[in-house]
């Protein structure tokens, strides 16, 4: 009785979902979330009818990888505008694949398709249009290079069952790039029960811990924000929107040789998503799947994988590190969330930050975290409701400080 009520009660949301935006296809509502589209540049080949119901949180940076000829799944492809985008993308050789629940984008996304494909001068649009839900996707297993999605998983009632459908879709080897919205904290339960909050990319929010944890226990790896942007704070609670890459890693090949991976910072330590703790400058042999993992586009600025043990030395150009000002510092309430790849890092002034777990952090280490090789794995918020006025003091461990 108690799974009936809960799937009851998820098939309610995601009709009210489906119902606010085949409303704002008619009467042409703006939707809530922040996006960034490049209207002057699609409109060349995307006709304006589309252009007006793009609703998205980040524009699918993903698609700057993209290779001719590829598979792109589009979860929540809405009006048709990324899965047009990622059409030009891959070339007519390629395949593009939008999926959405509102019939009403269906039709919209279905009608101009043909006028994309002549204007991109191909003989007939290579985009597929799909009527589905991202928990149940209508794709086969392994048949795509890439999936993107803007600001539609947020939507989905039963993240976990969108997530292994993300990983059954891909091939060995595929990745995702994906917009959302995420949270600072758990949603209270007043929010989950708002229907009109779900549409605005509230109450389905997920903490950025939860929203990681349930990718990487689909099988996801190698997770690592793109961009980050704080957008809207409601009650205390800090929503944000983060565009977020991750791959399915390719079947483990066997090493005919010892590798080593050495970690050369900017971390003094960092624990991986296979749970191998690393000390900078240190070598340690690594087995197969560690050097797959190592060897992704988000681990590789971080080590150096030789044939045999590399030390690095404090004078070594190799090594990466970042110091803290020897000043005072002040709180001015920001905290700092770890968004990836590695589970859990320890910076030069003896912070240890847990991935998706918001860490208060002085003015210090806030620079520090500003610095080029700390910024790509952090995001920032500050949860003062008023310009903090604090004194300074000496860093140390009895300010809670180091």
């Amino acid at each position: 009785m108690a799974n009936e009520v809960i799937d009851n009660q998820q098939d309610s949301i995601t009709q009210s979902v489906s119902q606010r935006y085949a409303t704002a296809v008619t009467n042409g509502e703006q939707m809530c979330c922040p996006t960034g589209y490049n209207h002057a540049d699609l409109g060349q080949f995307i006709p304006e009818a589309v252009l007006k119901v793009s609703y998205g949180c980040g524009t699918p940076v993903g698609l700057s990888t993209v290779q001719p000829g590829e598979v792109v799944l589009d979860i929540g492809s809405g009006g048709g505008i990324d899965c047009f985008e990622a059409s030009r993308k891959v070339g007519a050789t390629g395949k593009v694949i939008g999926i959405d629940m509102t019939d009403e984008m269906l039709s919209l996304a279905r009608t101009h398709a043909p006028t994309v494909a002549k204007n991109l001068g191909y003989p007939a649009s290579n985009v597929d249009f799909r009527k589905g839900f991202a928990d149940a996707m209508p794709v086969e297993d392994d048949q795509v290079d890439l999936i993107i999605s803007n600001c539609v998983i947020n939507l989905a009632p039963d993240k976990k069952k969108v997530f292994r459908e993300m990983f059954r879709v891909l091939q060995p080897g595929g990745r995702f790039t994906i917009s959302d919205i995420v949270a600072d904290q758990p949603i209270p339960q007043y929010m989950i029960h708002d229907r009109a909050k779900w549409g605005d990319c509230l109450s389905g929010a997920l903490t950025v811990q939860d929203y990681w944890g349930g990718l990487r226990e689909a099988g996801f790896l190698g997770l690592h924000q793109v961009t980050v942007i704080p957008w809207r704070v409601i009650d205390g609670i800090h929503f944000v929107s983060v565009t977020l890459t991750g791959y399915k890693i390719a079947t483990t090949p066997s090493s005919i040789s010892p590798i080593f991976a050495t970690l050369i910072g900017p971390f003094s330590q960092a624990e991986d998503e296979l749970g191998t703790i690393f000390h900078r400058g240190a070598p340690q042999q690594i087995d197969d799947q560690t050097v797959c993992l190592l060897t992704l586009p988000s681990y590789q600025p971080h080590f150096l994988l030789t044939d045999r043990p590399t030390t690095l030395t404090d004078q070594d150009p190799r090594r990466l590190a970042v110091y803290p000002e020897e000043a005072p510092c002040t709180w001015e309430g920001h905290f700092a969330i770890l968004t990836g790849p590695f589970l859990a890092v320890s910076d030069d002034d003896n912070h240890t930050y847990r991935c998706g777990e918001p860490l208060e952090i002085c003015s210090k280490t806030l620079k520090v975290l500003q610095h080029p090789h700390y910024q790509p794995s952090f995001g920032t918020i500050n949860r003062a409701r008023e310009a903090a006025t604090a004194e300074p003091v000496i860093c140390g461990t009895s300010t809670g400080c180091c």
